[in-house]
């Protein structure tokens, strides 16, 4: 997926997770609505996980990316956010 993604958004390796933590740069709840209707993809917003405090919400403008399907299904959602992306 990191090759597919990194020229479109920020992604880096996990060290031992199964899902990518991109900054999408924008609304996370917006994007990943857009991403629903266009795409037919069910991702995260970040802000759904992490808790408010003073300085903000440490998810916001982050989506969570799930890495749990056979390999040639997350390929192909990868090939999908980047259209989105591109679009």
């Amino acid at each position: 997926m990191l090759p597919i993604l990194a020229p479109v958004l920020d992604v880096v390796e996990p060290d031992g997770a199964f899902y990518l933590w991109p900054d999408v740069q924008r609304d996370d709840e917006a994007f990943t609505r857009d991403l629903f209707a266009t795409q037919n993809l069910t991702i995260l917003p970040g802000s759904y996980l992490g808790a408010r405090h003073a300085r903000g919400n440490p998810g916001r403008q982050r989506v969570r990316i799930s890495l749990v399907a056979p390999v040639d299904e997350c390929v192909t959602a990868a090939q999908r956010i980047r259209t989105f992306l591109e679009s």
